[in-house]
């Protein structure tokens, strides 16, 4: 009975905490300010068409839009052919003169966090989410932050309603077994399920728990109606892998631990060595690299029936190559040419070997420690294009903020991972957009241009299937046939969300002008970012 009322001292107290915490953190999301409408009517005229769909390109179209809706898409002649001036609609509030341009769905990035400056990476939530827009990002499954699900889903409403430069939210905040005094028994898991639920949450991001806690924590979030999602920590791993998990109602799955455990047919849990550590940062990684090689491989029975079973349960999975890619190449991953303009200090001081900091586990990492992970990638790829293949749903995910990779270029460089594990580069995109809104549930409102829905919306000059490095927002250089000198292209150009105008340049000014204005602030010089660490004031 003591430890029951200490118990509920202990969650009133933590709520107090979090309601107040998250009231002023509020304050962190300055106003809209870059955006412009949405308009009465905005018309993009000329512009080659990439649906989200599946279907190939085609163009040149007018595409309309009105008070933030798809309501018109009108073909207006053929390639290479003046444009037939009687078929096209009228004249908008707004227009964008997008001839020889590529109009593609705004990207869902479905493992996304809002980290706040209270946070080791010291960032505001307004630099990500300004990120994201310039990279075309115009929805984010935000999978947990320090401020809360109630902070999140306040956010997400202003967002919904323009009032903040931000992509639409969807919350799904962090359900974790192991919190003493909170959630200890079935009935407390039941119980923070339902609160998340008041909170504002439309799903749930497992991580793991005890089986009666876990079961219950899912079998709760079937009966409210919430999504769910898991990260499947090694921890609980033994009695959670995903068969396990997709057997009591998970519907999706983020990274790829619990995927290979399922897959073992000649052991039970993965091969620690005997001095391992898992708060060990570099022990938990260069094990992790290690394990798809203990698994079934391709064409084995173990593989198919996995594979099957995942694919009959309607499972989603969210591979998040990319937050992992430093691990077999770390040198490029930290040397991107992104981080000097981009990465804020405190990000780039975040990011590197610490063993206080979660996923800066470089203490000593070499070429034995990548070319496992190069191997590793070689058995996931495999498994998520087969995946794909065989109907299975495979959604875009960055998980950035960590491990070198900054918002927005980790989703470039997610979908150019899938493109190396497989994927046509319109199933990429397919798998960025109305995929990823199939998962969220909510392809009736976006996920692919087709009219009623969500005008929500990227332009791009350069044509992303021929080179997804165009989406950076460093853009990509090429020679000048004509100069014989290298130039820089590509970088969104537009970005509409909800029917509001975001031109890509500016975003990508005021991003760097934020960075250069904390790198002043914190005495830190500008220009290349040091290679070691580094003080700041």
């Amino acid at each position: 009975m003591i430890f029951r009322q200490f118990a509920r001292i202990t969650t009133i107290a933590a709520t107090i905490v979090a309601v107040l915490f998250a009231a002023a953190s509020a304050q962190s999301v300055p106003e809209r300010s870059l955006g412009e409408g949405p308009y009465d009517r905005l018309v993009i005229r000329g512009v080659t068409v990439i649906d989200g769909a599946g279907a190939p390109p085609f163009g040149p179209m007018d595409v309309v839009v009105e008070d933030g809706r798809i309501t018109g898409i009108v073909p207006v002649g053929a390639p290479g052919l003046p444009i037939n001036q009687g078929r096209r609609p009228p004249a908008g509030t707004r227009e964008i003169d997008a001839h020889g341009m590529f109009l593609l769905p705004g990207f869902i990035n479905m493992h996304g966090h809002i980290h706040n400056e209270d946070t080791g990476q010291g960032v505001p939530p307004d630099y990500i989410f300004k990120l994201w827009l310039a990279h075309g990002i115009t929805t984010v499954r935000e999978l947990g932050n320090e401020a809360g699900a109630a902070w999140t889903a306040g956010v997400a409403r202003s967002s919904a309603r323009n009032e903040i430069d931000a992509p639409n939210i969807y919350p799904y905040p962090v359900f974790r077994g192991w919190s003493a005094g909170e959630v200890d028994t079935p009935d407390q898991a039941r119980a923070r399920i339902r609160q998340l639920k008041r909170d504002g949450a439309v799903g749930v991001k497992f991580f793991g728990a005890p089986e009666e806690i876990l079961w219950a924590g899912l079998e709760e979030a079937k009966r409210q109606g919430l999504k769910t999602t898991m990260h499947h920590a090694q921890l609980d791993v033994a009695h959670a892998d995903v068969m396990d998990t997709s057997a009591h109602g998970l519907g999706s799955m983020e990274h790829w631990y619990g995927l290979p455990e399922a897959l073992f047919d000649d052991r039970t849990l993965q091969d620690y060595p005997v001095d391992y550590n898992y708060n060990d940062e570099q022990h938990r990684f260069e094990n992790a690299g290690k394990l798809w090689k203990q698994a079934a491989g391709p064409d084995t029975d173990r593989w198919e029936e996995v594979m099957s079973t995942l694919l009959e349960r309607e499972f989603s999975i969210i591979p998040t190559f990319s937050i992992y890619s430093a691990s077999r190449d770390w040198m490029r991953k930290r040397r991107a040419v992104w981080h000097d303009d981009y990465t804020m200090p405190t990000l780039w001081k975040f990011y590197a070997p610490d063993r206080n900091a979660h996923g800066s586990y470089w203490f000593d990492w070499g070429a034995e420690q990548e070319a496992a992970w190069k191997e590793n990638y070689r058995l996931w790829m495999r498994f998520i294009n087969d995946y794909k293949n065989r109907g299975g749903k495979v959604g875009v995910g960055e998980d950035a903020g960590y491990i070198y990779s900054t918002y927005g270029f980790g989703f470039v460089e997610e979908m150019e991972m899938l493109r190396e594990a497989g994927f046509h580069p319109l199933e990429v995109i397919k798998a960025a957009t109305l995929d990823g809104a199939k998962i969220l549930g909510v392809e009736s409102e976006t996920g692919s241009i087709q009219v009623g829905k969500r005008a929500d919306l990227v332009i791009v000059k350069e044509n992303p299937l021929a080179n997804l490095k165009v989406l950076y927002a460093t853009g990509h250089v090429k020679l000048d046939p004509e100069t014989n000198r290298p130039v820089q292209v590509g970088g969104v150009d537009y970005v509409v969300k909800n029917g509001v105008v975001y031109e890509g340049a500016m975003l990508r000014d005021e991003i760097k002008s934020m960075v250069a204005g904390e790198k002043e602030r914190r005495g830190v010089a500008p220009g290349p970012m040091p290679v070691v660490d580094f003080e700041l004031q």
